[in-house]
This record gives C-alpha cells, sequence and structure tokens, in this order.
C-alpha cells in the first residue's frame, strides 16, 4: 500500500511518537510511507532520521488553499492508497485534498479525548471512511457523544515498544539528575502544557516536601508552559522539583523512577503512562480519558480524581514509604503485553488499511 500521513503538530509528544512508529512499522512491512507536516516541526527531523519520506507543507489554517492545492497534485502523483489524517488542521487540509485527488480510503486517528462538533459547518467530520482512536472510552465518546456510526470508529490502543519492558533499574543514575541513588524519584512524563496539569503535582509536591523530604519529582519534557511552571515553582518555595527538559529517550528516566505520576486534567491513552507500565514502575494517574482501561485503582495502578492534589500527594507517600508488592507491578505489565503493544498497535492498523481498500474495490465492481 501507498500510504500519506499528516501532521501538523510542531510537538514530540506521545501523538507524534505514534505516527512515526505506525509510520516506520508499516515501512518495515513493505508498504510505502510518506509524512506530511510543517517544515519546522519536530517529527520532521525524526521521520528524516528514521529514513521516512517527508513532504514539507505550510499547513498554516484549515482553509489554507495553497496546502490543499499543492497536497491534492502531490496525492494525485503519488497515487496514495490511503490518507491517514491525525490533527485538527491538517484533518481540515488533508481531507479535502484526499477527496479532491480521488484516493480510495480516507482515515482520521483521534489522539485527544475532546468532542468534536458535528455541524454542516464542520463537514470535515463527515468526510473519513473510518475514525480510529487510541483508547474504547474515546471511540464511545465519539459514538455516543458525538453522533458517529459505531461501525465507522475503531479503537486501536496505542502501542508500547518492546525494548519498554526491559528497562533495568538503576539507581545510580540518578546522579545524572543531580539526585542522591537513595533518594526516592517520582517522574512526570510529558509536553508542559496546559491539559497536563502540572500544576497539580507541583501542588501535590508541595505536600510530599512536608512527609518526605528527601523526594525529588522530575518533571521531564518541554512546552509552552514551562517558564510558568518553574515560576510557579519559585513561588511555593519548591526545592524538591526538578525540570529536566526534552530527554530523547525516555527509558532513561524510567530506570531511576520509583514512581510515575500523570496529573492530566484531559488524555487519549498517553504513552508515557503505557510504558511506565511496561517498564515495572509503579503509576498514579488521574481518571480521565482511556486511563481507567489500563490503571484499575488497587490493581494495576492507583486512580486519583483531575485537580485533587491531596489525593494524588497521599497516594505518592504511600507509595514511597510502603512500595507496592510486585504482583500489582507483574500485573501492570500484562495489561501492556496483552493489549498495548506496538506489533499489535501496527498489525490492527495494517489490517484495517486492507479491509477499507478491499471495500472500495468492491464497491467499483457493483
Amino acid at each position: 500500500m501507498r500510504i500519506l500521513h499528516t501532521e501538523w503538530s510542531d510537538d514530540l509528544g506521545g501523538q507524534e511518537k505514534r505516527v512515526l512508529s505506525e509510520a516506520a512499522g508499516l515501512r518495515d512491512r513493505g508498504h510505502e510511507i510518506t509524512i506530511v507536516c510543517r517544515g519546522h516541526a519536530k517529527i520532521r527531523l525524526e521521520a528524516e532520521g528514521a529514513g521516512l519520506e517527508v513532504k514539507i507543507l505550510p499547513l498554516r489554517r484549515p482553509y489554507d488553499v495553497e496546502s490543499i492545492s499543492r497536497l491534492t497534485v502531490f496525492i494525485r502523483k503519488k497515487r496514495f492508497d490511503v490518507v491517514n489524517t491525525h490533527s485538527g488542521i491538517d484533518s481540515w487540509i488533508g481531507g479535502i485534498a484526499a477527496r479532491l485527488a480521488g484516493t480510495p480510503v480516507l482515515v482520521r486517528t483521534r489522539h485527544l479525548n475532546i468532542p468534536l462538533k458535528r455541524s454542516p459547518l464542520n463537514f470535515i467530520h463527515y468526510l473519513p471512511d473510518m475514525y480510529i482512536t487510541c483508547g474504547e472510552n474515546m471511540r464511545e465518546n465519539l459514538v455516543k457523544q458525538c453522533g458517529f456510526p459505531p461501525e465507522r470508529v475503531i479503537s486501536i490502543p496505542t502501542g508500547v515498544d518492546e525494548e519498554f519492558f526491559n528497562v533495568e533499574r538503576n539507581r545510580e543514575r540518578k546522579r545524572m539528575y543531580g539526585v542522591d541513588p537513595d533518594t526516592p524519584v517520582v517522574v512526570n512524563i510529558g509536553i508542559l502544557r496546559s491539559v497536563k496539569g502540572h500544576e497539580v503535582t507541583l501542588k501535590a509536591a508541595s505536600i510530599v516536601a512536608k512527609v518526605i523530604p528527601e523526594a525529588r519529582f522530575l518533571l521531564v519534557g518541554e512546552g509552552p508552559r514551562r517558564k510558568a511552571l518553574q515560576q510557579m515553582a519559585d513561588e511555593m518555595g519548591l526545592k524538591n522539583v526538578i525540570f529536566t527538559g526534552f530527554i530523547d529517550d525516555v527509558r532513561d528516566v524510567l530506570a531511576v523512577a520509583d514512581l510515575s505520576v500523570l496529573s492530566s486534567w484531559s488524555e487519549g491513552l498517553p504513552q508515557s503512562l503505557l510504558q511506565a507500565m511496561a517498564a515495572g514502575v509503579p503509576v498514579v494517574a488521574t481518571k480521565v480519558g482511556g486511563i481507567p482501561e489500563v490503571v484499575r485503582d488497587g490493581e494495576t495502578g492507583f486512580l486519583v480524581e483531575p485537580g485533587d492534589h491531596e489525593g494524588l500527594a497521599r497516594k505518592i507517600i504511600m507509595i514511597l514509604q510502603d512500595r507496592v508488592d510486585e504482583d500489582m507491578l507483574e500485573r501492570a505489565r500484562e495489561v501492556i503485553k496483552r493489549a498495548h503493544t506496538r506489533e499489535r498497535m501496527i498489525e490492527k492498523t495494517e489490517a484495517l488499511y486492507m479491509e477499507l481498500l478491499r471495500k472500495k474495490h468492491n464497491e467499483k465492481r457493483l
């Protein structure tokens, strides 16, 4: 198959990494893959470094006539079988261009658990042959809350690379972050933006400092909220929080983590959570989006309500003081092995594309 992925985002978070993972995996299965993105996007460098073909377009706004026109010509020239869009703006541009070019199959992947407003003005939502969501909760929301036909929405959970199941614990690596090897380390991995709720983690860190003053919190990632969060930490007088910036290989972080937390206000199914569970790191996360699909409270991890910094602090203190039994960590790993491997994600995506193409070819014969 000839497959085109479009991605407007400039960041390199879980969504963009999933796009790259799917693209590389399908390329390795013999398919021709191209990624359309903006010239300054971080995904561009990652894709080129992985040997994937990249097409640069401005992707300025939903009705970017130049981008739509150029992409339509490109799709016709390359004769793509499948166009898969991912973010809002590229779903407008890519969706319109794919239909103008006569692409057999148009798919849109929803990475965020935010409702889509269906109306004649948002006609772009009606164009895809199929919607992919990163979890079952997101699929149900598109069907029940947004009114999409259930047969046109499928859940293909985000998959974790096999290498995360083999992360070796290494306390000595804590020194890389200026932390003593015996110091408890709590990590929060994710782009520093509002939806991730890092301010909740900072408030929890303030409470934890009064009970376990030696504990350290690593906020791993970059993003538009970094300056504001650092200012908040300074104003709160937090000496137990370290902003690491972007770290390319989060296995290095998980190797030193005693606990991984997510305090997001909204989520799809975050990769950092799945990776921590695969690596055998205890997790505490907010009860939002697809997180409860993998984190069963008290069985495979712990859940708190969004915004509940006191509840988050209590869970952190409990885990750092009492530790988590190995049975819980093994149950968490089994959840990921059973339904959230990269290989499974790629297999299901490939099978979906092929089935949609088969149906389109059969329709042409009628």
